[in-house]
């Protein structure tokens, strides 16, 4: 019988849109360790519709931007969208060394590993393809009363 949720793949999958996907994949096994697991590939482009990545013991989608098959017509990668909302976050066992593995594979800086607060050592790059990528790890134990007492001594951001 076929299952109905297929083995490994339980739970939130991101769906990554990249351009190009195919440099991408190459990107994550560099930057992040990822093992491809399968990829489809329009014949007449050779454009990835569909590309299937293990990180972490979870799976990640990934395709080329397809404009053409969208209901508006217009592209979805943040590249071309000017960038991202979404942050993609990953616990490591080394924040640093893994912040440093995905700025020598390519991603730009966009808050440099340091403790917060809340317990984690984390810091925040871009990949080349426009994608947020928050990397943590879990430094201390923070009790609620500690994390409130931050929280309320937070100034709120100014605008310059």
């Amino acid at each position: 019988m076929t299952k109905r949720i297929p083995e490994g793949q339980e739970g939130l999958i991101p769906h990554l849109t990249c351009d190009p996907c195919a440099d991408a994949i190459a990107f994550y096994r560099k930057a992040f360790g990822a093992e491809e697991m399968s990829r489809v590939t329009q014949p007449e482009t050779g454009k990835i519709m569909h590309a299937a990545l293990r990180l972490d013991g979870s799976v990640l989608f990934l395709s080329d931007d397809f404009p053409e098959f969208c209901a508006d017509n217009k592209p979805s990668s943040p590249k071309a969208l000017g960038g991202t909302p979404v942050t993609v976050h990953r616990y490591v066992e080394d924040c640093d060394a893994a912040f440093d593995r995905a700025v020598k594979a390519g991603a730009t800086i966009k808050m440099a590993p340091e403790d917060m607060f809340w317990g984690d050592r984390y810091g925040v790059v871009v990949d080349p393809f426009g994608h947020a990528w928050s990397l943590a790890t879990h430094v201390r134990d923070v009790s609620e009363e500690e994390l409130s007492e931050a929280v309320a001594g937070m100034a709120p951001a100014r605008e310059t």
